[in-house]
């Protein structure tokens, strides 16, 4: 790496940094999962619990809330990257 930042390569991370980095990732991840645990609860789930097991319909609508919020989460992220990708070559960024 030069002088001021500029030139090849990316920056080295510190041990600080990539611990910060790790941390904020799974801060991230366990966000998404309580979300997603939330959601899919309220959707599915009848708040006057009549049996201890999942029915049939409970766990078929579990199946694709999960399926369908992992699915919307990669198109957001895909589109996301894109966006960034398009400032970034523009300068706008």
């Amino acid at each position: 790496m030069s002088l001021f930042g500029f030139g090849g390569g990316q920056p080295q991370l510190t041990s600080d940094q990539k611990i910060q980095a790790a941390e904020t990732e799974l801060d991230l991840v366990t966000d998404m999962f309580n979300k997603l645990v939330d959601n899919c609860h309220q959707k599915c789930i009848s708040r006057s619990y009549t049996d201890g097991e999942l029915n049939k319909e409970e766990s078929n609508c579990l199946d694709r809330c999960v399926a369908k919020y992992f699915e919307t989460n990669v198109k957001v992220g895909e589109h996301m990257q894109k966006m960034g990708q398009t400032f970034n070559s523009a300068g706008k960024f």
